[in-house]
Protein backbone atom coordinates (compact mmCIF):
# COMPACT_ATOMS: atom_id res chain seq x y z
CA UNK A 1 0.00 0.00 0.00
CA UNK A 2 2.76 2.39 1.23
CA UNK A 3 4.54 1.76 -2.30
CA UNK A 4 1.52 2.45 -4.25
CA UNK A 5 0.32 5.51 -2.19
CA UNK A 6 3.93 6.90 -3.25
CA UNK A 7 3.49 5.63 -7.15
CA UNK A 8 0.16 7.89 -6.41
CA UNK A 9 1.84 10.58 -5.12
CA UNK A 10 4.80 10.92 -7.83
CA UNK A 11 2.13 10.84 -10.45
CA UNK A 12 -0.05 13.71 -9.28
CA UNK A 13 3.33 15.74 -8.94
CA UNK A 14 3.97 14.97 -12.49
CA UNK A 15 0.59 15.72 -13.55
CA UNK A 16 0.99 18.98 -10.76
CA UNK A 17 4.09 19.99 -12.55
CA UNK A 18 2.84 19.55 -15.68
CA UNK A 19 -0.30 21.80 -15.43
CA UNK A 20 2.26 24.94 -13.49
CA UNK A 21 4.55 24.32 -16.61
CA UNK A 22 2.20 25.28 -19.18
CA UNK A 23 0.01 27.96 -17.33
CA UNK A 24 3.93 29.29 -16.53
CA UNK A 25 4.27 29.14 -20.26
CA UNK A 26 1.18 31.04 -21.63
CA UNK A 27 1.88 33.74 -18.34
CA UNK A 28 5.91 34.17 -19.64
CA UNK A 29 4.19 34.69 -23.51
CA UNK A 30 1.48 37.09 -22.39
CA UNK A 31 3.71 38.44 -20.57
CA UNK A 32 6.39 39.15 -23.22
CA UNK A 33 3.56 40.33 -25.79
CA UNK A 34 2.11 42.71 -23.67
CA UNK A 35 6.28 44.01 -22.13
CA UNK A 36 7.10 47.44 -22.95
CA UNK A 37 3.31 48.74 -23.32
CA UNK A 38 2.25 50.07 -19.82
CA UNK A 39 3.93 52.89 -18.73
CA UNK A 40 4.07 53.93 -15.40
CA UNK A 41 3.25 57.20 -14.24
CA UNK A 42 2.28 58.58 -10.37
CA UNK A 43 -0.80 59.78 -9.75
CA UNK A 44 -1.42 62.66 -7.51
CA UNK A 45 -1.86 62.63 -3.86
CA UNK A 46 -0.01 58.79 -3.93
CA UNK A 47 1.67 57.15 -1.28
CA UNK A 48 4.92 54.64 -1.65
CA UNK A 49 3.72 51.45 0.28
CA UNK A 50 6.42 49.76 1.02
CA UNK A 51 5.59 46.25 2.04
CA UNK A 52 8.81 44.77 3.28
CA UNK A 53 6.78 42.13 5.98
CA UNK A 54 8.38 38.46 5.39
CA UNK A 55 10.37 39.53 2.57
CA UNK A 56 14.37 38.80 2.23
CA UNK A 57 16.61 41.92 1.75
CA UNK A 58 19.02 41.22 -0.84
CA UNK A 59 21.45 43.83 -2.79
CA UNK A 60 19.91 43.44 -5.86
CA UNK A 61 16.83 41.66 -7.80
CA UNK A 62 15.37 42.07 -10.97
CA UNK A 63 13.65 44.86 -11.51
CA UNK A 64 10.00 43.55 -12.09
CA UNK A 65 10.01 40.64 -9.72
CA UNK A 66 7.47 42.84 -7.84
CA UNK A 67 5.27 43.48 -10.75
CA UNK A 68 4.86 39.95 -10.85
CA UNK A 69 3.16 38.56 -7.81
CA UNK A 70 1.75 35.33 -9.04
CA UNK A 71 4.86 34.07 -10.25
CA UNK A 72 6.80 35.53 -7.53
CA UNK A 73 4.69 33.60 -4.92
CA UNK A 74 4.51 30.18 -6.95
CA UNK A 75 8.44 30.43 -7.63
CA UNK A 76 10.08 32.15 -4.84
CA UNK A 77 11.05 35.13 -7.23
CA UNK A 78 9.06 38.34 -5.17
CA UNK A 79 10.39 37.23 -1.42
CA UNK A 80 13.39 38.90 -2.07
CA UNK A 81 13.23 42.59 -2.66
CA UNK A 82 16.63 44.65 -4.15
CA UNK A 83 18.31 47.05 -1.58
CA UNK A 84 18.99 49.30 -4.72
CA UNK A 85 15.53 49.42 -6.01
CA UNK A 86 14.29 49.97 -3.10
CA UNK A 87 16.55 52.72 -2.10
CA UNK A 88 15.80 54.12 -6.09
CA UNK A 89 12.62 53.88 -5.01
CA UNK A 90 12.90 55.95 -1.71
CA UNK A 91 14.89 58.51 -2.96
CA UNK A 92 12.09 59.15 -6.03
CA UNK A 93 9.34 59.01 -3.39
CA UNK A 94 11.12 62.31 -1.61
CA UNK A 95 11.77 64.25 -4.72
CA UNK A 96 8.11 63.42 -6.61
CA UNK A 97 5.70 65.78 -5.65
CA UNK A 98 3.03 63.40 -6.51
CA UNK A 99 4.01 61.25 -3.48
CA UNK A 100 3.07 62.36 -0.40
CA UNK A 101 4.27 60.03 2.25
CA UNK A 102 5.53 56.60 2.90
CA UNK A 103 3.16 53.43 3.96
CA UNK A 104 5.32 51.25 5.75
CA UNK A 105 4.80 47.36 6.46
CA UNK A 106 8.58 46.10 8.16
CA UNK A 107 7.24 43.55 10.41
CA UNK A 108 8.70 40.23 9.86
CA UNK A 109 11.51 41.29 7.61
CA UNK A 110 14.41 39.40 6.96
CA UNK A 111 17.83 41.13 6.52
CA UNK A 112 20.86 41.80 8.17
CA UNK A 113 21.60 44.69 10.40
CA UNK A 114 23.74 46.78 7.81
CA UNK A 115 21.24 46.08 5.24
CA UNK A 116 18.37 47.60 7.79
CA UNK A 117 20.84 50.65 8.42
CA UNK A 118 20.99 51.58 5.00
CA UNK A 119 17.41 51.35 4.36
CA UNK A 120 16.75 53.17 7.54
CA UNK A 121 19.06 56.04 6.50
CA UNK A 122 17.08 56.31 3.19
CA UNK A 123 13.92 56.59 4.80
CA UNK A 124 15.65 59.42 6.92
CA UNK A 125 16.60 61.33 4.17
CA UNK A 126 13.01 61.06 2.80
CA UNK A 127 11.40 62.63 6.28
CA UNK A 128 13.81 65.67 5.37
CA UNK A 129 11.41 66.76 2.44
CA UNK A 130 8.90 67.37 5.14
CA UNK A 131 6.38 64.30 3.89
CA UNK A 132 5.19 61.91 6.55
CA UNK A 133 6.23 57.79 7.19
CA UNK A 134 3.80 55.88 8.85
CA UNK A 135 4.20 52.22 9.92
CA UNK A 136 1.83 49.06 11.07
CA UNK A 137 2.03 45.58 11.07
CA UNK A 138 0.74 42.88 13.14
CA UNK A 139 3.93 41.78 14.59
CA UNK A 140 7.62 43.04 14.63
CA UNK A 141 10.47 41.47 14.92
CA UNK A 142 14.00 42.74 16.61
CA UNK A 143 15.37 43.84 12.52
CA UNK A 144 11.49 44.77 11.52
CA UNK A 145 10.74 46.90 14.56
CA UNK A 146 14.46 48.85 13.96
CA UNK A 147 13.50 49.34 10.82
CA UNK A 148 10.19 51.06 11.15
CA UNK A 149 11.31 53.06 14.64
CA UNK A 150 12.63 55.83 12.08
CA UNK A 151 9.02 56.31 10.90
CA UNK A 152 6.52 59.26 12.57
CA UNK A 153 4.38 56.87 13.55
CA UNK A 154 4.55 53.60 14.66
CA UNK A 155 1.13 50.82 14.92
CA UNK A 156 0.58 47.90 16.12
CA UNK A 157 -2.32 45.53 15.70
CA UNK A 158 -4.13 45.08 19.16
CA UNK A 159 -3.45 41.51 19.35
CA UNK A 160 0.14 41.53 17.88
CA UNK A 161 3.29 41.61 19.40
CA UNK A 162 6.93 43.16 19.33
CA UNK A 163 10.39 41.13 19.40
CA UNK A 164 12.19 43.42 21.80
CA UNK A 165 14.40 41.26 23.94
CA UNK A 166 18.59 41.79 22.40
CA UNK A 167 20.50 39.72 20.26
CA UNK A 168 21.08 36.54 20.46
CA UNK A 169 22.92 34.06 17.87
CA UNK A 170 22.64 30.53 17.89
CA UNK A 171 24.90 27.79 17.04
CA UNK A 172 25.02 23.88 16.13
CA UNK A 173 27.27 21.21 17.04
CA UNK A 174 27.67 18.58 14.88
CA UNK A 175 30.38 16.38 17.59
CA UNK A 176 27.21 14.23 18.66
CA UNK A 177 25.92 13.49 15.56
CA UNK A 178 29.47 12.32 13.87
CA UNK A 179 29.95 10.03 16.54
CA UNK A 180 26.79 8.05 16.67
CA UNK A 181 27.18 7.70 12.69
CA UNK A 182 30.94 7.17 12.76
CA UNK A 183 32.53 10.30 11.04
CA UNK A 184 35.59 11.32 12.91
CA UNK A 185 36.58 15.13 11.46
CA UNK A 186 39.99 16.13 10.82
CA UNK A 187 40.48 19.91 11.65
CA UNK A 188 43.63 21.61 10.82
CA UNK A 189 43.61 25.82 11.53
CA UNK A 190 45.72 29.04 12.39
CA UNK A 191 44.46 31.15 15.15
CA UNK A 192 42.40 30.77 18.36
CA UNK A 193 39.55 32.40 16.88
CA UNK A 194 39.33 30.68 14.04
CA UNK A 195 35.92 28.82 15.27
CA UNK A 196 34.42 27.81 11.97
CA UNK A 197 35.39 23.87 13.19
CA UNK A 198 34.01 24.24 16.19
CA UNK A 199 30.96 22.66 15.33
CA UNK A 200 32.39 19.61 14.27
CA UNK A 201 34.60 18.95 17.53
CA UNK A 202 33.36 20.48 20.17
CA UNK A 203 29.73 20.86 21.86
CA UNK A 204 29.57 24.31 23.00
CA UNK A 205 31.44 27.74 22.29
CA UNK A 206 34.96 27.95 23.00
CA UNK A 207 35.72 30.91 25.56
CA UNK A 208 37.44 32.75 22.42
CA UNK A 209 34.48 32.01 20.51
CA UNK A 210 31.60 33.29 23.06
CA UNK A 211 34.06 36.54 23.96
CA UNK A 212 33.80 37.61 20.34
CA UNK A 213 30.43 36.82 19.84
CA UNK A 214 29.56 38.19 23.31
CA UNK A 215 31.94 41.32 22.03
CA UNK A 216 30.11 42.22 18.58
CA UNK A 217 26.51 41.02 19.18
CA UNK A 218 27.11 43.84 22.18
CA UNK A 219 27.87 46.50 19.77
CA UNK A 220 25.53 45.56 16.92
CA UNK A 221 22.96 45.91 19.65
CA UNK A 222 23.60 48.82 21.56
CA UNK A 223 23.88 50.88 17.50
CA UNK A 224 20.52 49.70 17.25
CA UNK A 225 19.47 51.16 20.65
CA UNK A 226 21.04 54.38 20.14
CA UNK A 227 19.34 54.72 16.75
CA UNK A 228 15.77 53.73 18.23
CA UNK A 229 16.27 55.82 21.33
CA UNK A 230 16.83 58.76 19.16
CA UNK A 231 14.26 58.25 16.86
CA UNK A 232 11.73 57.62 19.47
CA UNK A 233 12.52 60.27 21.84
CA UNK A 234 13.69 57.65 24.54
CA UNK A 235 16.45 57.93 27.02
CA UNK A 236 19.21 55.22 25.48
CA UNK A 237 19.62 54.14 29.39
CA UNK A 238 15.84 53.56 29.48
CA UNK A 239 15.62 52.06 26.48
CA UNK A 240 18.54 49.71 27.24
CA UNK A 241 16.88 48.36 30.62
CA UNK A 242 13.11 48.04 28.68
CA UNK A 243 15.53 45.76 25.79
CA UNK A 244 17.53 43.70 28.99
CA UNK A 245 14.79 42.76 30.78
CA UNK A 246 12.18 42.32 27.64
CA UNK A 247 9.77 44.94 29.45
CA UNK A 248 7.58 44.90 25.75
CA UNK A 249 5.86 41.58 26.53
CA UNK A 250 2.39 42.39 25.77
CA UNK A 251 0.82 44.55 23.01
CA UNK A 252 -0.38 47.53 25.48
CA UNK A 253 3.35 47.57 26.92
CA UNK A 254 4.70 48.70 23.45
CA UNK A 255 2.61 52.01 24.05
CA UNK A 256 3.48 52.19 27.99
CA UNK A 257 7.51 51.84 26.92
CA UNK A 258 6.75 54.53 23.95
CA UNK A 259 8.49 52.02 21.07
CA UNK A 260 4.77 52.46 19.16
CA UNK A 261 2.11 55.32 18.40
CA UNK A 262 -0.47 53.23 19.77
CA UNK A 263 -2.62 50.46 18.71
CA UNK A 264 -4.94 49.85 15.79
CA UNK A 265 -6.59 47.97 13.46
CA UNK A 266 -5.46 47.58 9.46
CA UNK A 267 -8.81 49.48 8.86
CA UNK A 268 -8.18 52.64 11.44
CA UNK A 269 -4.69 52.89 9.41
CA UNK A 270 -6.60 53.24 6.50
CA UNK A 271 -8.51 56.13 7.93
CA UNK A 272 -5.35 57.56 9.07
CA UNK A 273 -4.35 57.53 5.89
CA UNK A 274 -7.49 59.13 3.83
CA UNK A 275 -6.81 61.75 6.95
CA UNK A 276 -3.55 62.68 5.94
CA UNK A 277 -4.14 62.76 2.19
CA UNK A 278 -7.29 64.22 2.93
CA UNK A 279 -9.92 61.61 1.33
CA UNK A 280 -13.70 60.79 1.88
CA UNK A 281 -14.74 58.15 3.99
CA UNK A 282 -14.88 55.84 0.87
CA UNK A 283 -12.06 57.57 -1.48
CA UNK A 284 -9.27 55.45 -2.67
CA UNK A 285 -6.26 55.48 -2.04
CA UNK A 286 -3.48 55.87 -4.38
CA UNK A 287 -0.86 53.57 -4.02
CA UNK A 288 2.55 52.81 -5.82
CA UNK A 289 4.59 49.64 -4.98
CA UNK A 290 8.84 50.21 -4.93
CA UNK A 291 9.29 48.68 -8.45
CA UNK A 292 6.91 50.66 -9.88
CA UNK A 293 8.34 54.20 -8.38
CA UNK A 294 11.57 53.16 -9.27
CA UNK A 295 11.33 52.84 -12.80
CA UNK A 296 9.43 56.31 -12.78
CA UNK A 297 13.31 57.58 -11.73
CA UNK A 298 15.25 58.91 -14.15
CA UNK A 299 19.08 57.45 -14.85
CA UNK A 300 20.96 60.35 -13.79
CA UNK A 301 23.57 62.01 -16.00
CA UNK A 302 22.76 59.00 -19.12
CA UNK A 303 25.65 60.81 -21.19
CA UNK A 304 28.90 61.05 -19.21
CA UNK A 305 32.18 59.57 -19.00
CA UNK A 306 32.64 59.50 -16.03
CA UNK A 307 30.93 56.00 -15.07
CA UNK A 308 31.38 54.39 -11.61
CA UNK A 309 31.20 50.74 -11.62
CA UNK A 310 29.59 49.36 -8.82
CA UNK A 311 30.17 45.14 -8.84
CA UNK A 312 28.07 43.48 -6.38
CA UNK A 313 29.81 40.37 -5.01
CA UNK A 314 27.11 38.84 -2.43
CA UNK A 315 26.87 35.15 -1.20
CA UNK A 316 29.31 32.84 -1.18
CA UNK A 317 32.76 32.44 -2.87
CA UNK A 318 32.99 29.47 -4.70
CA UNK A 319 35.28 28.32 -7.48
CA UNK A 320 34.29 28.47 -11.43
CA UNK A 321 31.71 29.98 -12.74
CA UNK A 322 28.08 29.52 -10.77
CA UNK A 323 25.32 31.91 -10.71
CA UNK A 324 23.74 33.39 -7.67
CA UNK A 325 26.68 33.35 -5.75
CA UNK A 326 30.60 35.18 -6.10
CA UNK A 327 32.11 32.64 -8.65
CA UNK A 328 36.03 33.54 -9.31
CA UNK A 329 35.73 33.35 -13.28
CA UNK A 330 32.48 35.11 -13.29
CA UNK A 331 33.69 37.98 -10.72
CA UNK A 332 37.17 38.16 -12.25
CA UNK A 333 35.97 38.67 -15.63
CA UNK A 334 33.69 41.23 -14.05
CA UNK A 335 36.59 43.03 -12.70
CA UNK A 336 38.70 43.03 -15.52
CA UNK A 337 36.27 44.58 -17.93
CA UNK A 338 35.19 47.61 -15.66
CA UNK A 339 39.02 48.02 -15.12
CA UNK A 340 39.85 47.58 -18.99
CA UNK A 341 36.28 49.98 -20.10
CA UNK A 342 38.10 53.93 -20.78
CA UNK A 343 34.27 55.02 -19.71
CA UNK A 344 34.47 53.36 -16.36
CA UNK A 345 36.78 56.22 -14.29
CA UNK A 346 36.38 53.84 -10.77
CA UNK A 347 35.44 50.97 -9.16
CA UNK A 348 33.44 50.62 -6.15
CA UNK A 349 33.29 46.01 -5.33
CA UNK A 350 29.82 45.57 -2.90
CA UNK A 351 31.03 43.12 -0.69
CA UNK A 352 28.50 41.01 0.84
CA UNK A 353 30.44 37.50 1.93
CA UNK A 354 30.56 35.43 4.57
CA UNK A 355 34.00 33.60 2.58
CA UNK A 356 34.74 30.43 1.55
CA UNK A 357 37.20 29.10 -1.29
CA UNK A 358 40.76 30.39 -0.39
CA UNK A 359 42.09 29.43 -4.55
CA UNK A 360 38.82 31.48 -5.53
CA UNK A 361 39.61 34.36 -3.20
CA UNK A 362 42.83 34.25 -4.34
CA UNK A 363 41.71 34.55 -8.10
CA UNK A 364 39.68 37.71 -7.27
CA UNK A 365 41.75 38.78 -5.02
CA UNK A 366 44.17 38.84 -8.01
CA UNK A 367 42.02 41.17 -10.62
CA UNK A 368 41.28 43.79 -7.63
CA UNK A 369 45.14 44.27 -7.39
CA UNK A 370 45.41 44.91 -11.43
CA UNK A 371 42.24 46.96 -11.22
CA UNK A 372 44.20 49.55 -8.20
CA UNK A 373 47.11 49.70 -10.17
CA UNK A 374 44.65 51.05 -13.36
CA UNK A 375 42.17 53.71 -11.27
CA UNK A 376 40.43 54.45 -8.36
CA UNK A 377 39.20 51.29 -6.67
CA UNK A 378 37.01 51.41 -3.17
CA UNK A 379 35.29 48.78 -1.26
CA UNK A 380 31.66 48.83 0.45
CA UNK A 381 31.15 46.17 3.03
CA UNK A 382 27.31 44.95 3.82
CA UNK A 383 25.55 42.93 6.40
CA UNK A 384 29.08 40.45 6.30
CA UNK A 385 32.78 41.21 4.86
CA UNK A 386 34.44 38.31 6.88
CA UNK A 387 37.35 36.14 5.79
CA UNK A 388 37.22 35.15 1.91
CA UNK A 389 34.98 38.60 1.91
CA UNK A 390 37.87 40.44 3.47
CA UNK A 391 40.33 38.66 1.56
CA UNK A 392 39.18 40.04 -1.88
CA UNK A 393 38.39 43.38 0.03
CA UNK A 394 41.96 44.14 1.12
CA UNK A 395 43.65 45.60 -2.41
CA UNK A 396 40.91 48.33 -2.27
CA UNK A 397 42.14 52.32 -1.81
CA UNK A 398 39.27 52.50 1.03
CA UNK A 399 37.00 50.08 2.50
CA UNK A 400 34.16 51.41 3.59
CA UNK A 401 31.75 49.50 6.84
CA UNK A 402 28.84 49.83 8.01
CA UNK A 403 28.79 50.90 12.21
CA UNK A 404 27.48 47.21 12.66
CA UNK A 405 28.64 45.35 9.42
CA UNK A 406 30.36 42.09 10.33
CA UNK A 407 33.82 41.91 9.23
CA UNK A 408 37.44 41.00 9.70
CA UNK A 409 37.55 36.66 10.33
CA UNK A 410 41.00 37.02 8.55
CA UNK A 411 41.78 33.39 9.00
CA UNK A 412 41.96 30.01 7.34
CA UNK A 413 41.01 25.81 8.28
CA UNK A 414 40.84 22.49 6.87
CA UNK A 415 38.38 20.12 7.29
CA UNK A 416 38.38 16.26 6.29
CA UNK A 417 36.00 13.89 7.32
CA UNK A 418 36.98 10.52 8.02
CA UNK A 419 33.92 7.62 7.38
CA UNK A 420 36.03 4.94 7.73
CA UNK A 421 34.18 3.79 11.35
CA UNK A 422 30.84 4.82 9.24
CA UNK A 423 31.57 2.44 6.22
CA UNK A 424 33.37 -0.51 8.17
CA UNK A 425 31.09 -0.52 11.72
CA UNK A 426 28.30 1.18 10.78
CA UNK A 427 26.98 -0.42 7.43
CA UNK A 428 29.73 -3.53 6.72
CA UNK A 429 31.41 -1.95 4.18
CA UNK A 430 34.88 -2.40 3.02
CA UNK A 431 37.42 -0.69 0.86
CA UNK A 432 40.95 -1.13 -0.61
CA UNK A 433 43.26 0.17 -3.15
CA UNK A 434 46.38 -0.36 -4.97
CA UNK A 435 48.83 2.54 -5.35
CA UNK A 436 51.61 3.59 -7.43
CA UNK A 437 53.21 6.07 -4.94
CA UNK A 438 53.46 6.54 -1.43
CA UNK A 439 51.04 8.77 -1.39
CA UNK A 440 48.79 7.75 -4.20
CA UNK A 441 46.17 7.67 -2.34
CA UNK A 442 46.29 10.94 -0.22
CA UNK A 443 43.48 12.33 2.60
CA UNK A 444 41.29 9.02 1.26
CA UNK A 445 38.22 9.69 3.53
CA UNK A 446 38.00 5.68 3.80
CA UNK A 447 41.32 5.84 5.83
CA UNK A 448 42.84 7.19 8.85
CA UNK A 449 45.21 10.20 7.69
CA UNK A 450 48.62 9.10 8.97
CA UNK A 451 50.62 11.83 10.68
CA UNK A 452 52.96 12.65 7.63
CA UNK A 453 49.34 13.56 5.72
CA UNK A 454 48.61 15.42 8.96
CA UNK A 455 51.64 17.49 8.57
CA UNK A 456 51.20 18.08 4.98
CA UNK A 457 47.96 19.49 5.47
CA UNK A 458 48.62 21.74 8.52
CA UNK A 459 51.16 23.23 6.77
CA UNK A 460 49.30 24.00 3.62
CA UNK A 461 46.95 25.56 5.79
CA UNK A 462 49.29 27.67 7.87
CA UNK A 463 50.92 29.02 4.16
CA UNK A 464 47.41 30.16 3.30
CA UNK A 465 47.65 31.89 6.77
CA UNK A 466 50.53 33.61 5.86
CA UNK A 467 49.57 34.52 2.27
CA UNK A 468 45.91 35.97 3.91
CA UNK A 469 48.08 37.80 6.26
CA UNK A 470 50.45 39.41 3.88
CA UNK A 471 47.30 40.18 1.04
CA UNK A 472 45.98 42.36 4.05
CA UNK A 473 49.91 43.88 5.20
CA UNK A 474 49.83 44.67 1.44
CA UNK A 475 47.03 46.00 0.98
CA UNK A 476 46.01 48.03 4.42
CA UNK A 477 49.98 49.08 4.40
CA UNK A 478 50.71 48.19 8.03
CA UNK A 479 53.23 45.01 9.16
CA UNK A 480 52.53 41.31 9.17
CA UNK A 481 52.61 41.78 12.79
CA UNK A 482 50.06 44.23 13.02
CA UNK A 483 47.44 42.64 11.03
CA UNK A 484 48.54 39.18 12.83
CA UNK A 485 47.58 41.15 16.52
CA UNK A 486 43.37 41.81 14.94
CA UNK A 487 43.68 38.40 12.80
CA UNK A 488 43.60 34.73 14.12
CA UNK A 489 40.19 34.33 12.46
CA UNK A 490 38.74 37.10 15.17
CA UNK A 491 35.45 38.62 14.22
CA UNK A 492 34.94 42.31 14.14
CA UNK A 493 31.47 44.92 14.49
CA UNK A 494 32.28 47.91 11.53
CA UNK A 495 33.05 49.86 14.63
CA UNK A 496 35.37 47.38 16.23
CA UNK A 497 37.56 47.48 12.53
CA UNK A 498 37.71 51.57 12.04
CA UNK A 499 39.37 51.69 15.60
CA UNK A 500 42.06 48.77 14.73
CA UNK A 501 42.38 49.54 11.40
CA UNK A 502 40.84 46.77 8.98
CA UNK A 503 38.25 49.27 7.38
CA UNK A 504 39.24 53.43 6.83
CA UNK A 505 35.49 54.78 6.78
CA UNK A 506 32.11 54.19 8.48
CA UNK A 507 29.46 54.67 5.55
CA UNK A 508 26.71 53.00 3.00
CA UNK A 509 26.72 52.02 -0.62
CA UNK A 510 25.98 55.85 -1.52
CA UNK A 511 28.02 56.95 0.63
CA UNK A 512 31.10 54.84 -0.81
CA UNK A 513 30.26 55.70 -4.69
CA UNK A 514 30.47 59.55 -3.37
CA UNK A 515 34.13 59.21 -2.50
CA UNK A 516 34.74 57.42 -5.79
CA UNK A 517 33.14 60.62 -7.07
CA UNK A 518 35.18 62.80 -5.24
CA UNK A 519 38.32 60.80 -5.62
CA UNK A 520 37.80 61.12 -10.11
CA UNK A 521 36.61 65.12 -9.46
CA UNK A 522 33.47 64.11 -11.32
CA UNK A 523 31.18 66.26 -8.60
CA UNK A 524 27.65 65.52 -9.42
CA UNK A 525 28.67 64.74 -13.09
CA UNK A 526 28.72 61.04 -12.68
CA UNK A 527 26.66 58.01 -13.63
CA UNK A 528 26.57 54.31 -11.50
CA UNK A 529 26.49 51.25 -13.56
CA UNK A 530 25.72 48.27 -12.04
CA UNK A 531 27.41 44.75 -12.97
CA UNK A 532 27.18 41.79 -13.56
CA UNK A 533 24.46 42.09 -15.69
CA UNK A 534 20.91 40.42 -14.71
CA UNK A 535 19.57 38.01 -16.43
CA UNK A 536 15.61 38.64 -17.33
CA UNK A 537 13.28 38.02 -14.65
CA UNK A 538 11.42 34.77 -16.70
CA UNK A 539 14.84 33.02 -17.64
CA UNK A 540 15.53 33.30 -14.11
CA UNK A 541 12.20 31.03 -13.18
CA UNK A 542 12.64 28.80 -15.65
CA UNK A 543 16.04 28.45 -14.93
CA UNK A 544 15.30 27.78 -11.17
CA UNK A 545 11.90 26.46 -11.12
CA UNK A 546 12.93 22.93 -9.59
CA UNK A 547 14.96 24.46 -6.74
CA UNK A 548 12.64 27.22 -5.93
CA UNK A 549 9.58 24.96 -5.44
CA UNK A 550 11.57 22.52 -3.57
CA UNK A 551 12.74 25.92 -1.10
CA UNK A 552 9.26 27.07 -0.62
CA UNK A 553 8.30 23.38 0.37
CA UNK A 554 11.20 23.48 2.89
CA UNK A 555 10.45 26.43 4.09
CA UNK A 556 6.86 26.34 4.17
CA UNK A 557 7.00 22.59 6.34
CA UNK A 558 9.90 23.85 8.96
CA UNK A 559 9.08 27.46 8.94
CA UNK A 560 12.30 29.44 11.38
CA UNK A 561 14.09 25.84 11.54
CA UNK A 562 14.52 26.26 8.06
CA UNK A 563 18.16 28.48 8.68
CA UNK A 564 18.99 25.09 10.37
CA UNK A 565 17.98 23.11 7.55
CA UNK A 566 20.49 25.48 5.57
CA UNK A 567 22.93 25.15 7.96
CA UNK A 568 23.55 21.11 7.88
CA UNK A 569 23.05 21.62 3.98
CA UNK A 570 25.97 23.52 3.91
CA UNK A 571 28.00 20.96 5.73
CA UNK A 572 29.28 19.39 1.88
CA UNK A 573 31.11 22.83 1.35
CA UNK A 574 33.23 22.69 4.24
CA UNK A 575 35.54 20.04 3.26
CA UNK A 576 38.92 21.30 1.70
CA UNK A 577 40.84 24.39 2.91
CA UNK A 578 38.62 27.87 3.61
CA UNK A 579 38.75 31.16 4.37
CA UNK A 580 35.23 31.52 5.83
CA UNK A 581 33.97 32.55 8.87
CA UNK A 582 33.80 31.12 12.76
CA UNK A 583 30.36 29.95 11.80
CA UNK A 584 27.17 31.26 10.02
CA UNK A 585 25.71 33.39 12.36
CA UNK A 586 21.83 33.08 13.02
CA UNK A 587 21.43 36.51 14.83
CA UNK A 588 17.98 37.21 16.50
Amino acid sequence: MRFLGNVLAVIVGLIIFTVISILVSFGIIGMIATSGQEEVSVAENTILHLNLNGRTIVERTNEDDLDIPIFGAAFGQSNAAGLVNLKKAIEEAKNNESIKGIYLNTGLIMAGQANLLELREALEDFKTSGKFILAYDEAYSEGGYYLASIADEIYLNPMGGIEFNGFASNILFFTGLFEKIGVKPEVFRVGEFKSAVEPFILTQMSEENRLQTQAFLSDMNQYALSDIAESRGINVDTLTQTNNKMLVREPEDAVTYNLITALAYEDEIHAKLREKLGLGEDDEIQTINATKLASVAKTKNIATSNRIAVILAEGEIVDGNADGVISSEKFAKEIRKARKDDNIKAIVLRVNSPGGSVLASEVIWREMTEAKKAKPLFVSMGEVAASGGYYISAPADTIVAQPNTITGSIGIFGLWFNTENLLNEKLGITTDAVETGEFSDFMNPTEQLTDVERSIIQKSVEKGYETFISRVSEGRGISPDAVKEVASGRVWTGNQALEIGLVDVLGSLDDTIELAAQRINAGDDYRVIYYPSQKPWFETIMNDFENNVKIKFLQSELGDNFQFYKQIQSLKKYQGIQVRMPQEYIIK
